[in-house]
């Protein structure tokens, strides 16, 4: 008797472990499934469409989420109502840390031309290319915002536009620190706040 019960034992271990491995082996075989089912990559050819073609073109008359930019003055630096005039304000707040932004946007898309006092002697312009004008003199000092907003945008003279590089808010804060560096020519110790002019002082000695 204990050897039919000990043989009946093994029996139903040895069952187990053969649905155990079974179980394993078709758990692979699902997960190996969905790593290697159908796809198609950026396009590629496809039997499927009349066009030939796997890459599908948006269907007219959407806009994508978060793309419909009913923000004309943010999206465009013109005023709104159709209008071709440049905005004349900005059209979000401006504080310390957009300033913060569009002095390290400035220096790496603006200072190599520019220089990163907006004299226009950047790197490049050491090096033989066209000097810019500098963004400091009186001129564009009395520019509205707007102007800068289109020239990085879409470009002007020797310059090339930066809308693929540059994000909308980007180009924004970036014309608020050209504005900083415009006031800074002709500013003077009076027009420091109290307790950064202390600060300054300290730092001078």
């Amino acid at each position: 008797m204990r050897t039919r019960g000990h043989e009946s034992t093994k029996a139903r271990k040895g069952r187990a472990a053969a649905a155990l491995v079974a179980l394993v082996l078709g758990a692979g075989a699902c997960r190996q499934d969905m790593h290697d089912q159908p796809n198609y990559s950026p396009l590629e050819s496809s039997s499927f469409y009349v066009d030939g073609s796997a890459s599908r073109p948006p269907i007219a008359g959407t806009v994508a989420r978060g793309h419909l930019r009913e923000d004309v003055e943010l999206y465009t630096g013109r005023l709104p109502g159709g209008s071709e005039e440049p905005a004349i304000a900005f059209p979000f707040p401006i504080d310390a840390t957009v300033m913060a932004r569009g002095q390290d946007m400035f220096n790496a898309y603006c200072s190599s031309c520019h220089g990163k006092t907006g004299a226009g002697d950047g790197m490049v312009v050491e090096r033989g290319f066209s000097r810019p004008p500098s963004l400091t003199e009186e001129r564009l000092r009395t520019l509205p915002v707007g102007h800068f907003f289109d020239v990085i945008t879409n470009g002007i003279g020797a310059m090339p536009d930066h809308a693929a590089q540059i994000g909308v808010e980007d180009r924004w804060a970036i014309i608020a620190y050209i504005r900083a560096l415009q006031l800074s020519v002709s500013a003077s110790v009076d027009d420091v706040p109290a307790a950064e002019r202390a600060r300054l002082e300290q730092a001078a000695r």
